[in-house]
Parts: C-alpha cells; sequence; structure tokens
C-alpha cells in the first residue's frame, strides 16, 4: 500500500491543483456564458470531441495500450522503445486525419446529440465545434505520452499538465466576460469573432498541455522517430484485443448519447435545467473522483499487469483491495458531503456574472443525487481494472451494456413521467442505480477471475468509515440549517457553510476515523505527519 499511496500522493497534488483551478475555469465560463442557450450550445460543442477521443483511443489507452506497453518493455530487447515511437507515429496520423473529418461533420454531430433547437442555436453550436474540434489530435498526442510516461512510473506531469490548459481556459473566459459582458450570452447577436474566441481559445488550452507531456516525455528519455513499419506495431493483438473496448466505448457512448438528448429536451422544456445544468454538476461530481481515485488507478493498473504477468495473483488481490479501501476512506464522506452541501459548492462557483443564484442552487440539487454515485461509481471504475490487467476487455462490454441498460430504461421513465425541472435530477438518479447495480455485479465476477478480493475486508472497512462519516454528515447539516435560518443564500454564506460544514466535518471525520484505527487515514496522517516534522 506504501508505494501506491506515494505514487498516489503525487497524482493527487497535481489534479488538487488541477481540479481547483478547474472549479475557476469552470465558474468563470459559466459567468461569462450561462446555462441557457448558448450554455447548452457550448455543452454540445466542447463535449464531442472529448466523445470523439474516447471512440478512437481513450477507451483503449488503459485498457489496452498501457499493458502492451509494459509487456515490450519486458520482453523488447531495446526496452520497447521502438514499439513506442511506432504507437506515437500511429496516433499522430490517425488522430490528425480523424480531427480534419470532424471539423467537416461538424453539423451533423451536433444535430446527433441536440433536441429542439432552434436554427440559430444548432448554427452557433456548430461553429463553436468547428473551432473546438481540432483539439482531438491534441488532446490524443498528449494522453499516448501520459500513458508512456505513466508505464515509467513518470505520474507527475500527466496529472499536472491540465493546469495550464485550465490557466488559458479562465484568461480566455474572463476576456470574452470583459468583452461582451451580459450581451455574452444572447445567441442571436452572438458574432462568429465572439465565438472563434470562445472555441479556439478552448482548442487553445489543450494545445498547451499536450505541448508540456511531449516536453516531460522527452526528458525522461523518449525520442520520437516517426516509424511506419507498423507491421511490427502489435496492430493485429491490439485490435483483437481493442476491438472489445471500442465496443465498450460505443456503448458507452450510446448511454451518454440518450442522456444528452434527454438533458437538451428538457431544457427546452424547462430553460437552465437541461444539459448545461447536467454538465456543471457532473463536472463537479467528477472532482473528489479525480483526485482521488483516478490517481490511484493510475498507479494500480501498471502494477496489477506486472503481476498478472509474473502470474501473481496475490499480488493484484492485494493491489486492488488496498486501492479500494484507499479510494473509499476519502470518497466515502466526499460523497454524503456533497449529498448536504451541494447546493453551497454551486452557489459559491457559479453565481457570478450571467449567471443567477437560482440555476446555481438547481446544479447543486443535481450534485446533491450525483453524490449518492461517487464511491460505486469509483468502485466500479477500480473493477474495470481488474480485467484490463488480464488483457480481458471483453467482460467490461457486457457490464457496460447492463450500465447502458439500465440508466437509459430508468432516464427514459424520468423523462416521460417527471416536471420539466426535475427530469435532469431524474437523470442523475438513472446515473447512480446503474452504477450501484454495475459495481455488484463487476464485483462478482471479478473476484471469480482472481480467487476472491477480499470483499468481507474491503466491506467491513468500508462500514467503519461510512460510521466514522455520518457525525461529519450531521455537523454539516446542522451548519447548514443554522446558516440558512440566520441569512439567505448566497455567495458568502455559501462559502460559511462549506468553510464550516464542509471543512470542518471532513477534520471531524478524519479525526473519528484516526481514533477508531481505520488504517488508510492513519496512513494518510502519519505520511502528512512526517512530512511536516522534515
Amino acid at each position: 500500500m506504501s508505494r501506491v499511496l506515494r505514487a498516489s500522493a503525487i497524482m493527487a497534488a497535481g489534479t488538487m491543483v488541477s481540479r481547483v483551478t478547474g472549479f475557476v475555469r469552470t465558474a468563470v465560463l459559466a459567468a461569462a456564458i450561462g446555462t441557457f442557450a448558448l450554455g447548452e450550445a457550448y455543452s454540445v460543442a466542447y463535449t464531442i470531441p472529448l466523445i470523439l477521443f474516447d471512440l478512437l483511443i481513450g477507451g483503449i489507452l488503459s485498457s489496452v495500450v498501457v499493458p502492451m506497453i509494459v509487456k515490450r518493455q519486458r520482453s523488447d530487447a531495446d526496452g520497447g522503445r521502438a514499439y513506442e515511437q511506432r504507437l506515437m507515429t500511429l496516433g499522430v496520423v490517425t488522430l490528425t486525419l480523424m480531427a480534419v473529418l470532424a471539423v467537416a461533420l461538424a453539423e451533423p454531430l451536433i444535430s446527433l446529440y441536440s433536441t429542439g433547437w432552434d436554427p440559430r442555436q444548432t448554427e452557433v453550436a456548430v461553429r463553436l465545434a468547428q473551432f473546438i474540434l481540432p483539439q482531438i489530435a491534441f488532446f490524443g498526442v498528449g494522453a499516448i505520452a501520459g500513458a508512456i510516461l505513466n508505464t515509467r512510473d513518470r505520474f507527475a506531469a500527466p496529472m499536472w499538465a491540465p493546469v495550464l490548459n485550465n490557466i488559458v481556459m479562465i484568461g480566455v473566459a474572463v476576456t470574452y466576460y470583459v468583452k461582451l459582458g451580459g450581451a455574452g450570452t444572447d445567441v442571436a447577436t452572438i458574432t462568429d469573432a465572439d465565438l472563434a474566441l470562445l472555441g479556439l481559445g478552448t482548442t487553445a488550452g489543450i494545445v498547451v498541455q499536450c505541448v508540456v507531456l511531449v516536453i516531460s516525455l522527452h526528458r525522461v528519455g523518449f525520442r520520437f522517430r516517426p516509424r511506419f513499419d507498423l507491421r511490427n506495431a502489435g496492430l493485429g493483438e491490439m485490435g483483437r484485443t481493442g476491438v472489445w473496448t471500442f465496443a465498450y466505448v460505443g456503448i458507452s457512448q450510446l448511454g451518454f448519447l440518450i442522456t444528452t438528448n434527454l438533458a437538451t429536451g428538457a431544457g427546452e422544456r424547462a430553460p437552465g435545467a437541461g444539459n448545461a445544468a447536467y454538465s456543471y454538476a457532473y463536472q463537479f461530481f467528477q472532482l473528489p473522483y479525480g483526485i482521488i481515485a483516478v490517481s490511484v488507478i493510475t498507479a494500480m493498473l501498471p502494477r496489477m499487469s506486472r503481476g498478472v504477468a509474473d502470474g501473481q495473483l496475490d499480488t493484484v488481490r492485494e493491489e486492488f483491495s488496498s486501492g479500494v479501501r484507499l479510494v473509499s476512506v476519502l470518497l466515502v464522506p466526499a460523497g454524503l458531503l456533497l449529498m448536504v452541501l451541494g447546493p453551497a459548492v454551486t452557489v459559491l462557483i457559479f453565481s457570478w456574472g450571467n449567471m443567477t443564484v437560482d440555476s446555481a442552487v438547481y446544479i447543486g440539487n443535481v450534485l446533491q443525487v450525483f453524490g449518492l454515485a461517487l464511491v460505486p461509481f469509483s468502485i466500479f471504475q477500480l473493477l474495470l481494472r481488474v480485467f484490463y490487467s488480464f488483457g480481458d476487455t471483453r467482460t467490461p462490454v457486457f457490464l457496460a451494456a447492463g450500465n447502458v441498460a439500465v440508466n437509459a430504461t430508468l432516464s427514459l421513465v424520468a423523462y416521460h413521467t417527471l416536471p420539466p425541472r426535475y427530469i435532469v435530477m431524474g437523470l442523475a438518479s438513472a446515473f447512480t442505480v446503474a452504477y450501484v447495480v454495475g459495481a455488484a455485479v463487476a464485483w462478482i465476477l471479478a473476484a471469480r477471475r482472481v480467487g476472491g478480493l477480499a470483499g468481507r475486508r474491503v466491506a467491513a472497512g468500508l462500514s467503519r468509515m461510512y460510521l466514522a462519516a455520518l457525525p461529519a454528515a450531521a455537523f454539516a447539516l446542522g451548519v447548514l440549517w443554522l446558516t440558512q435560518e440566520l441569512t439567505g443564500l448566497d455567495a458568502l454564506s455559501a462559502a460559511i457553510m462549506l468553510a464550516a460544514g464542509g471543512g470542518l466535518g471532513m477534520v471531524l471525520y478524519l479525526a473519528i476515523a484516526h481514533r477508531t484505527r481505520i488504517p488508510e487515514v492513519s496512513s494518510i496522517v502519519g505520511m502528512v505527519a512526517g512530512r511536516v516534522g522534515r
């Protein structure tokens, strides 16, 4: 656990700064464009390149590419250098061609992910997409560089590079708001030059992020030399393994397509309660997952892959068990606190510029529902890495199909039965139920694969964590009630709620967990105390 903890701490520090600057970026962007027509258009245009990246390469990076790079580093005479160069060559050529094609198909792509928009809103979204879609190439090359860095146990750069992306985007959003003010949300009057500032500025942040990762890769000894002898690139093995990953990503994106269309439809029926609100709430739901779980997952997968390659299943079991407990020790209280303080978070962040307090509170209500999903979602992602460490990309496809089936069914029920303003909260509830069910099924299948996952030990640890977290949640609820009794909900009162309820609540949790000797908390406290002592 100590090795994973140290590697995860390095990544978590970078991710923490990245997510904090991401907070600022999201707040400034929301203040500049709002959550109505332009906010909805930007949300869809911004999301499409991320979807295409996942479809093209994102899904196979962790499930196929990382284990294959580790394998080549151990088996090839040159330590896998030629293989890495072929992989980078393939990525640069393929992603550049795909970015060009995506720009040409911007209009049908936007139509695919929107429901009920008028022609002007669609036109604005298409123009934004044309400016934003080129980032597919830069995002993909940076991701490949990050994957190679991870296989060499160099985790800092991939976690710190997004900070520069956020800083660039903050500057772009501030410039946009200063230039246009309240008129910046009106799709009827916005010009192509204004859209270029917003769209190209978004792409510029990804370009900077890519450059930083490529420089970091160069510093650890990687020298890019184009290699077109792709016959030796292992494409056959990658294709056989990756076909299931493409299926997994495709099924997952089908679910996202359904959710996005339902959310945009809800936004047309209840302005301000649509896809932009869902997207912002989901981003903040991802904050604790990104800081804590992603760091552990990134450190864990190469180690489990090596354990499988060496035939040491005990190593896989231990890495997974310690990873789940290490992730949950902070995600358990984070999930409960989000359920209590969601509106306080979003009012503090979003009630500025072209946003209203009511719009911010609504995003917070959606975030409260997502708080329930934080632990099962994270455990589900950890479980997928067990299968990926074995090179098994088939089982996750069936897990994804089950998730999408449950999520889509419940989402459609919510869309057709709930009042328009509650539809997006219903979509978040469907997401939560899907991952609770998915995590349970994935656990059973993964336990069979490795001969057990120390389920009783993990369940006992989670139970102790929840018992330690309940007083913290109750304390935060008390602060919320008292603050609302004394004053209305605004940015200042929200800050007080978060500082007293969230900050002191987390301290209370850590104190109780340390006193009850939850090992993972003791390890974190000991590591911090050691750093302070030095």
